[in-house]
């Protein structure tokens, strides 16, 4: 008996080492595959908040893409946001299948609120929503995104401007803002309730603080005979992002054409007001609601166009962050994060660029 026990011993620590082999040298899964670190990580829209000893990155995707880093450097995939699309943006938008664009994420009194865009595409069919968590780590028992719904919603035949590309930002007094916009009349800002889940004012008559236009309509609502897609068509500018700055609010936008692989144009502008709600003025003291704009970053021989940029400080040094279309990889959209420095006047300067015009 000790014999038959001894080889039946042997025989299920074989069994056990070749089931251990076999798992090790078996293909992963896709979800072991899914939190493997990786580098040049494909994104369109990237924004970042740190919490602790991570950085954490939402970008434009299905349900809301999310990344995690120690480093910056490499990269691993979290859960979406959203695993099944919101009721609400599936009611406003009826042609919205969970491919959310361009999140903003910024941090208030012990909440993370992560703004976000729902649209048809090449439409001003569009609308921002808003979820907040108390949390950004996935293994906190805290985690949980709660979904508020729609803040801010643009129609077509109803309003020339387009409720995507949100970006919260404060005034002096503390009173929040949200900038948005893209194309159509150009570039918004309204101001928001002190809960940031709510509009403290009418979107009748919302101020443009950035276009390509020379000359910007007075009214934000136009008769729904002039709204179409080739309203749209000659102001493309789009992404605002305000960062404050030696005491100046900066506002980045990108202009030209994003998401065409090779051939985009993409291109990122700054401008920059004493007051929250403009006038923003370039180097040339031109306002950027008359096609003003100081350019910062332009595509070369290595990015076809780089574009829609994020800017925050880290540990006292500022970066900018943004996508590009990588030349080396058939134009592929890709991370990017550079070093944002200031000239003597105070302008945003990216290593390695003059500074632009």
């Amino acid at each position: 008996m000790r014999f038959i026990a001894l080889v039946l011993s042997f025989f299920l620590c074989f069994l056990n080492l070749g089931l251990l082999q076999a798992q090790v040298t078996a293909p992963q899964s896709e979800a072991n595959q899914s939190q493997e670190l990786q580098k040049n990580i494909p994104v369109h829209d990237p924004v970042m908040m740190r919490q602790g000893d991570t950085y954490y990155l939402f970008a434009t995707g299905r349900g809301i893409a999310v990344w995690s880093s120690k480093d910056r450097q490499q990269w691993k995939r979290e859960e979406l946001v959203f695993s099944t699309a919101p009721e609400w943006a599936v009611q406003a938008i009826p042609t919205f299948k969970n491919h959310i664009w361009a999140p903003d994420i910024s941090y208030h009194k012990g909440t993370y609120y992560l703004y976000y865009s729902v649209s048809a595409f090449g439409k001003n069919t569009s609308a921002i929503g808003l979820a907040t968590n108390t949390t950004l780590n996935p293994m906190d028992k805290n985690f949980k995104w709660v979904d508020h719904g729609k803040v801010i919603q643009s129609e077509p035949g109803k309003t020339n401007w387009n409720a995507i590309d949100p970006n919260l930002i404060t005034d002096k007094a503390g009173n929040p803002y949200l900038a948005f916009g893209s194309f159509w009349e150009g570039l918004k800002l309204v101001k928001l309730n002190k809960d940031r889940k709510s509009l403290a004012q009418s979107i009748q008559s919302l101020p443009t603080i950035a276009s390509r236009k020379t000359e910007v309509a007075a009214s934000s609502n136009l008769p729904a005979t002039t709204n179409s897609p080739a309203d749209a068509g000659d102001n493309a500018i789009e992404a605002p992002f305000i960062f404050k700055k030696h005491g100046y609010y900066y506002l980045f936008a990108s202009i030209d054409y994003c998401c065409k692989g090779v051939n985009s144009t993409y291109k990122i502008i700054v401008g920059r007001a004493k007051d929250v709600q403009g006038p923003y003025l370039d180097k040339a003291g031109k306002s950027m609601v008359q096609g003003g704009g100081t350019l910062v970053l332009a595509g070369n021989n290595n990015w076809y166009g780089v574009g829609h940029s994020a800017t925050y400080t880290f540990d006292n040094q500022d970066y900018l962050i943004f996508h590009g279309y990588d030349a080396a990889d058939k134009g592929k959209s890709k991370l990017r994060i550079e070093l944002l420095t200031w000239d003597e006047q105070e302008w945003p300067i990216v290593s390695g660029n003059a500074g632009g015009k």
